[in-house]
């Protein structure tokens, strides 16, 4: 495999690590964002700063319970490139 391909490679999964590390998070904020508004809507209360709290809260969840895995498959990645930029400067 040349240089150019194995690069686009490596973007590539860059990539999708990025996305699989922030879905959860984003995920999360997205869901407790709808339910908020929903109820925002069916009360008519119309207050911006309301779901901050619940969100925070959320995001904090997530990372305490995906944190390790998270930083783990970004901790495996880092790992992959250092070891694939010393294979090609030898």
């Amino acid at each position: 495999m040349d240089e150019s391909a194995l690069l686009l490679s490596m973007a590539d999964r860059m990539l999708w690590i990025a996305a699989l590390v922030a879905a959860p998070i984003l995920l999360a904020s997205l869901a407790i964002g709808l339910v908020i508004g929903l109820v925002q809507a069916a009360t008519s209360v119309n207050e911006q700063t309301l779901t901050f709290v619940p969100k925070l809260g959320a995001v904090a969840f997530v990372l305490v319970i995906l944190g390790a895995s998270m930083m783990a498959l970004v901790g495996d990645f880092t790992q992959d490139i250092f070891a694939e930029i010393a294979r090609m400067g030898g």
